[in-house]
């Protein structure tokens, strides 16, 4: 029987070194467990649901379908689970589309065992942890991006700054730690965003802010 006080984590990865990599890190650190290593996004669709994880480390280079694009399929069908993109390298494209299809986050593959940890844990807590290589492809390609006409979607200084945290991998927990309000404060003005955006995700609100150029 599942141990229900761990977080569980499943590993989507095509190269079995890299994923048996990441079973043993996950499997021998106190308070995770994997729950499971799959080859594709296939596969994990259809065994994904025998140990449910609370969040998936999925490749963005697989057989078959690509994780960019296979992290909606997951995030249709396992709504409550966090997906976690893990690459090589930062491929503006690729990012951008796994955060517009669901993805929570976004990762490079040599991030270090610890900071890998620690994202998985803060993308259980609703956070979406970026390599810091990967947040600076992202301005970048903001900044060359010309402003959207986004007036229908204003937000105040103050909801324009908690988004900007969270596209910068913050939780709930360190926006309001660093803004002196509450988590559930919080809660209330991310659900203003969401309604503002037109959004259901953190993801998705970062994702809209991001190419609307709505965060400075």
């Amino acid at each position: 029987m599942a141990d229900e006080t761990k977080l569980a984590v499943a590993v989507v990865e095509d190269d079995r070194g890299t994923r048996d990599g990441l079973a043993a890190l996950i499997g021998g650190t106190p308070g995770f467990r994997c729950a499971g290593t799959y080859a594709s996004v296939d596969e994990a669709l259809k065994k994904l649901a025998a140990d449910l994880p609370e969040v998936v480390l999925l490749d963005i280079h697989l057989p078959g379908l690509p994780g960019s694009q296979g992290v909606r399929l997951l995030r249709d069908r396992y709504p409550r689970t966090q997906v976690l993109m893990l690459t090589v390298f930062a491929e503006e494209e690729r990012v951008f589309e796994s955060l517009c299809n669901g993805a929570c986050g976004y990762l490079l593959k040599k991030t270090p065992p610890a900071r890998l940890l620690d994202a998985i844990a803060e993308a259980r807590q609703g956070g979406s942890p970026m390599s810091p290589e990967i947040a600076r492809k992202v301005v970048v390609a903001l900044q060359r991006t010309g402003r959207r006409d986004m007036s229908e979607h204003t937000l105040t200084p103050h909801e324009t700054r908690i988004v900007r945290m969270l596209a910068e991998g913050d939780s709930y927990q360190e926006v309001g730690d660093r803004l002196g309000i509450t988590v559930n404060t919080v809660r209330n003005h991310i659900r203003r965003i969401y309604e503002k955006l037109q959004v259901h995700t953190k993801s998705e609100a970062v994702s809209k802010a991001l190419r609307g150029r709505l965060i400075p």
